[in-house]
């Protein structure tokens, strides 16, 4: 074989060992992995939403559910974390995030961040939560007031209710009024975050500072306080105008009779719009507004969901993860996902003028955006906002108790409260 044409065939083999490298090169494709508790329902729903827009723009979405509390979706996590793969992005919230964020490596979003001028246009209680030691690790995907009050059309016309009550006072005669026209006056469920949630919207209802202190600071004093103590009374109200039968079931399972008008008002975030929506119900089947407050201004009891991003080491993940992130950072995400769920878009220069929202919607995010002025922005506990973890099973263990067993006395379960923050932190 002479030396040309050998190094000719020495070359074709090379081309020909290359050629399937440049082609994989040229399939790789972004992708993601990602877990979530949003397995059915209008979360459900929003979540393969946005799994359809992400591959609609070249990737491959792969999500993994964990229906349930949200231990279960940690639990999940924490098992992938100490195996070597964790999820390219989880749902997580609060301090959660800070927390999670030492277990393993996170991803710096700083420079997606700030290409899309995100900062700037979200809430600065989400962006501390978002960036606990200074760069952006997790991006917020939705907000939801949870100090919300959503009334059965049906319920109010029987008893002649036309407009929504502004204080306690105000709720406690209409609810007693359903009571005597043999309506089940509160429609809530029971379940652990439904029975801290009622706790906590009487206590923001009662005082946003007293909630600051006891809530998200723990101050021992406020804790014992005759705030925290009258949020207790009204909390037993809530229970006993509540079904005998609410104890273990979510609050969905009691639409059905809340929009006949069998059980008149509900104390929940505004991911039940989202519901009543999927549920085939429509915005004239209820009214919608801010739940009860005492002194008469504007308060916001914050709940948000957020994606945090785990570094993985293939191209595919990081290039997923990078349009992930350019999606949900894009000022047509919100309207997107918020009119599914029912909550309100965390950029604050969304237009909320579309037909797809509602008047309870914009209400909600005008609400939010005064808050955030008058810095009355405060966090959920029944939703891990405000505290970690193990500090808020701790204190909710507490109310659930108390919420179901009519023995324990307001002050009693004050007492117990004070007790288990004591020992937790």
């Amino acid at each position: 074989m002479s030396t040309m044409r050998r190094r000719a065939v020495l070359a074709g083999s090379a081309a020909l060992l290359a050629a399937p490298r440049v082609v994989h090169a040229q399939q790789i494709k972004p992708k993601v992995t990602v877990i979530s508790q949003w397995s059915s329902g209008s979360d459900g729903a929003a979540i393969t939403a946005l799994g359809k827009r992400f591959e609609a723009e070249g990737g491959v979405w792969e999500h993994n559910p964990v229906p349930g509390f949200t231990t279960e979706m940690m639990n999940k996590l924490r098992a992938q974390i100490i195996a070597g793969d964790p999820p390219a992005a989880s749902q997580l919230k609060g301090p959660e995030i800070a927390t999670w964020s030492k277990i393993a490596p996170v991803v710096d979003l700083d420079p997606l961040v700030q290409a899309a001028g995100y900062e700037a246009v979200v809430p600065a209680e989400l962006v501390s939560l978002s960036k606990p030691y200074g760069h952006w690790i997790a991006l917020p995907i939705q907000a939801y007031r949870i100090n919300t009050l959503f009334v059965s059309k049906k319920a109010a016309d029987h008893v002649g209710m036309t407009k929504l009550p502004t204080t306690w006072a105000e709720f406690n005669a209409v609810a007693e009024k359903m009571k005597q026209a043999g309506i089940t006056p509160v429609a809530n469920g029971g379940i652990k975050w439904d029975d801290g949630m009622k706790w906590e919207i009487a206590l923001c209802g009662i005082s946003p500072d007293a909630y600051r202190k006891a809530v998200m600071g723990l101050d021992d004093k406020t804790i014992m306080g005759p705030e925290v103590l009258a949020a207790f009374r009204q909390t037993r109200k809530l229970a006993d105008w509540s079904d005998p039968g609410a104890g273990g079931q979510h609050y969905s399972t009691f639409i059905p009779r809340y929009m006949k008008g069998e059980m008149g008002m509900l104390l929940m975030g505004g991911w039940a719009q989202g519901v009543f929506q999927h549920a085939g119900f429509q915005l004239t089947d209820y009214l919608v507004g801010p739940a009860p407050s005492d002194d008469g201004k504007i308060a916001f009891d914050l709940n948000s969901d957020e994606f945090m991003f785990w570094q993985k080491k293939p191209k595919e993940f990081q290039e997923g993860q990078a349009l992930l992130a350019k999606i949900v950072m894009a000022k047509d995400f919100g309207p997107m996902y918020s009119q599914i769920t029912g909550s309100i878009p965390v950029r604050t220069d969304t237009d909320l003028s579309a037909p797809g929202f509602s008047d309870g919607q914009r209400e909600a995010a005008q609400a939010m955006a005064a808050s955030v002025k008058a810095g009355r922005v405060l966090l959920s506990l029944a939703h891990n906002m405000a505290q970690p973890n193990q500090i808020t099973a701790a204190m909710i263990d507490v109310l659930t108790e108390y919420i179901h067993d009519n023995r324990i006395s307001a002050e009693a379960g004050q007492k117990r409260l004070a007790e288990a923050v004591d020992n937790i932190r």
